[in-house]
């Protein structure tokens, strides 16, 4: 397409607009370990919304001091969501600007975050993520395993279904990332040797933190290990999809 000579093609930027907004909920992630581990403007969003919604206020409390955030909080979890979302709503809808956080990560993922941010989409309001850190991606990428297409389970039902979910992880071709807690770690890892013998496995506990340490090797391998190192921590386990091989 040719342009007359004396022609001039303007390009207007669109000013962007000042945050945090008002009527306005921002998903913040924060560290899942060391507390350095989140975004400038993460901090910014912290310190200059009206509210905060957190999973754990005293959690919350340590990282806002240590980044001198005075910042008002209010608690929000899985025994009193359906109490608070209402409030919540209400306060959005008055213009007040909110942040939710979990204990650490990104909210929604496998915590009560997720109804509310379903809540607020639902009354028409605007959602924004403020991305960050991560422990499923984190331990994803520190599995040496392939990355390129993988399945986030999260946690595994503790007993109803549980049997089911780990016979559909068996037919699973990408790999496969779970959450699991100190006390069912080792039950865990038998039952997945059980049902898929001795695939790739990489388990990671306490990432970022002081001791953190993440364990390679056969699903054997791996049992092995922490039947003698007795196991400490949060778990994130990535599991070699069926099939499945060294990326590229």
């Amino acid at each position: 397409m040719e342009f007359p000579e004396d022609s001039r093609i303007i390009v207007i930027m669109k000013e962007e607009r000042p945050e945090p907004r008002s009527g306005t909920l921002y998903i913040v992630s924060t560290p899942i370990g060391n507390m350095d581990d989140i975004t400038l403007r993460a901090i910014r969003i912290l310190r200059d919304v009206d509210l905060i919604a957190a999973e754990d206020t005293r959690t919350t409390g340590n990282l806002l001091r240590h980044h001198g955030i005075d910042t008002a909080t209010i608690s929000f979890f899985a025994r009193n969501e359906q109490r608070r979302i209402p409030q919540l709503l209400e306060r959005l809808q008055a213009g007040s600007s909110l942040a939710v956080v979990s204990d650490a990560g990104t909210p929604g993922i496998s915590d009560p975050a997720a109804q509310l941010i379903a809540a607020v989409i639902e009354a028409g309001l605007e959602v924004i993520p403020v991305p960050g850190a991560s422990a499923a991606l984190a331990a994803l990428v520190a599995s040496g395993l392939r990355m390129d297409r993988f399945h986030f389970e999260g946690f595994l039902p503790i007993k109803k279904r549980r049997r089911t979910r780990i016979e559909a992880l068996v037919r699973e071709t990408r790999t496969v990332i779970l959450y699991e807690s100190v006390h069912r770690l080792l039950k865990t890892l038998r039952e997945l040797q059980a049902a898929m013998g001795e695939r790739r496995i990489s388990v990671s506990r306490e990432i970022t933190k002081k001791f953190e340490e993440t364990v390679r090797g056969s699903i054997e391998e791996v049992i092995i290990h922490f039947e003698t190192h007795p196991p400490k921590g949060e778990f994130v386990l990535v599991i070699e999809g069926k099939e499945n091989g060294p990326e590229g």
